[in-house]
């Protein structure tokens, strides 16, 4: 076994990992389970939240042991990089990965449950969403510092942004971090193409390409307009 804990959480190592020997029968289960299982535990009014990664074949199990990062790993420390780079994403506490002679065997990533968030897709699910417009905008804004960073955030689902009302400000936290590129430059065909997940709804499409463009200066425009297939084909 490898276990890896954040610098300040070391001494919850013992009853992370005694929660991981019970992992299969105890803790809430988010969504179905049908890919990757997803529980959180509260551990001393510490909600805690446990990824375990849905198990390889054969090959992979020995890639994701000799060649590659695990998934685990990588959400692990692109957590750290975004935080470092002042995103948001629920605080990175440990990855373990159990190994065998042929390879990967299993492998998971602990972070702090986010509580009182909602998904985006219930943002744009719900057109009275208070402060819908206002919520899209800022995810676009986020998109566009990513894509600034050299960040194309692969899983740009719905689902893997919650947002959090701290104050007066809508705080997005992006989840599901261990798909991520990374580029010296982002070109518009990238930058368009990494929304394509993300919604189908044209009033949408026209919110998130008006505000990309006000955040490029107007840069864009012309792009947006002469590749307006282009965008629509992408969302």
């Amino acid at each position: 076994m490898k276990s890896i804990f954040a610098e300040d959480l070391s001494q919850f190592k013992y009853d992370i990992l005694l929660i991981l020997e019970n992992f299969k029968n105890d803790g809430t289960l988010i969504g179905n389970g049908s890919r990757n299982i997803i529980k959180f535990f509260d551990f001393n009014g510490l909600i805690l939240n446990f990824k375990s990664f849905k198990q390889h074949n054969i090959i992979n199990r020995h890639v994701y042991k000799f060649y590659r990062k695990s998934k685990a790993r990588r959400s692990f420390e692109y957590a750290h990089l975004l935080l470092s780079k002042n995103y948001y994403t629920p605080k990175p506490i440990a990855y373990v990965e159990n190994h065998d002679f042929i390879g990967l065997t299993s492998s998971f990533y602990i972070s702090e449950q986010l509580k009182d968030s909602w998904t985006l897709t219930e943002v744009l699910g719900n057109h009275s969403f208070p402060d819908r417009e206002r919520i899209i905008k800022e995810y676009t804004l986020l998109l566009y510092r990513l894509h600034n960073d050299g960040i194309q955030f692969l899983d740009n689902s719905p689902n893997n942004f919650l947002i959090r009302k701290e104050d007066d400000k809508y705080c997005i936290y992006m989840v599901d971090l261990n798909r991520m590129n990374f580029h010296e430059n982002i070109p518009l065909d990238k930058r368009l193409k990494n929304f394509a997940r993300l919604t189908t709804d044209p009033d949408i499409i026209k919110i998130i390409a008006d505000e990309y463009a006000r955040l490029s200066n107007n840069s864009l425009n012309t792009a947006l307009k002469r590749s307006s297939k282009q965008v629509t084909d992408c969302f």
